[in-house]
């Protein structure tokens, strides 16, 4: 059963509740009502990187693999030292089977953050991309 009430997007709604409201739909695994809530507040918002976040991860949650790549290129472009929107990224283009592209992205999460899971991250992609049909060494450096 769902904890959130989905609310119908409407062209009125101030960006902080459709950020809480999305935020809410992710924790509660309904990403598509969160893009839903998104998109029309991006509209209004173009330049707002948290909104863009937000839809981000919905996508991502929701398997829209190619869609949530855009979204996260555009982060990453706009703050390359955002370490959530380069891990991300990293593991979008990992989900896509494109390990060659996650692994610089992965590894720079892992770098700026220190963070174990993101270190796992790039193990992972390395061993998947030497155990790849031609891959080598030389692909990891």
């Amino acid at each position: 059963m769902s904890r959130v009430t989905f609310m119908p997007p409407t062209r009125t709604q101030h960006p902080a509740d459709v950020y809480h409201a999305a935020w809410a739909l992710l924790e509660d695994r309904s990403p598509q009502q969160a893009i839903e809530l998104l998109d029309p507040a991006l509209e209004q918002e173009p330049d707002s990187s948290s909104l863009r976040t937000l839809r981000a991860w919905a996508y991502f949650q929701g398997a829209q693999l190619t869609r949530a790549e855009e979204d996260l290129r555009v982060l990453v472009e706009e703050c390359p030292t955002d370490v959530w929107a380069r891990f991300a990224l990293g593991r979008v283009l990992e989900r896509q089977s494109r390990y060659a592209d996650a692994l610089p992205h992965l590894r720079l999460a892992a770098v700026m953050s220190g963070d174990a899971e993101h270190e796992a991250g790039v193990l992972r992609v390395e061993r998947r991309l030497a155990e790849s049909p031609g891959g080598s060494y030389d692909d990891l450096v």
